[in-house]
């Protein structure tokens, strides 16, 4: 009997030290590296992410608090970008620009009403600030929330970029005349959004 409770006993301290060496082992490897990141994507921003912009939305810009009133989703091809219109409790209103090509770029718009302006030109001048043609397509929209514009149409656009982050652009929906806007680059760090629902839902 004696034997047969050595036996036993032996056995088991050598499950347990079995069992004390695997766990001593598993805390000494290294735990698994975290996928890389890309250290420029606004989605790791305290800021918020403006890609996620929508109605219903608030944004705080250098100061001033303005809201998500609509939302244009465009897309031209493979290539893909949002406005959003946007207005103060004042009644000052503007565009927001988002699109990634492909670091992000953020342009807040004012539209220029009753100008004389019109894209037929390499280079434009406004105000002292000369910009020069850059781009000019055609593409198809959605429309969500208050935009002034259908649910669905096409739009043509010409681009022009000048110094230092200004930009000049002209839109023309179906049926209309050209609409023409002046942009600013909005810098890194100075846009913080508030989501107007529950983030988990978008």
């Amino acid at each position: 009997m004696r034997t047969v409770l050595t036996v036993v006993a032996v056995i088991a301290i050598v499950f347990v030290a079995v069992a004390v060496v695997r766990a001593l082992r598993s805390r000494q490897r290294p735990a698994a590296a975290p996928p890389p990141r890309d250290p420029f994507d606004p989605g790791e921003s305290t800021f918020g992410d403006p890609r996620t912009l929508r109605a219903g939305d608030m944004v705080e810009l250098l100061g001033d608090r303005l809201f998500v009133r609509g939302s244009l989703r465009l897309r031209e091809g493979g290539y893909q970008w949002s406005e959003h219109f946007l207005d103060d409790v004042a009644g000052s209103r503007s565009w927001l620009s988002v699109e990634e090509d492909p670091d992000l770029e953020v342009v807040r718009w004012v539209r220029l009403k009753n100008s004389a302006l019109r894209p037929s030109a390499a280079s434009l001048t406004h105000d002292g600030v000369e910009y020069r043609r850059d781009e000019h397509g055609t593409a198809r929209f959605t429309s969500e929330g208050t935009t002034g514009l259908g649910s669905a149409g096409q739009v043509e656009y010409v681009d022009f970029e000048g110094p230092r982050g200004r930009y000049l652009s002209f839109e023309r929906f179906e049926g209309g005349e050209w609409e023409v806007a002046v942009g600013e680059r909005v810098p890194a760090g100075t846009l913080t959004v508030y989501p107007g629902s529950d983030p988990v839902q978008r």
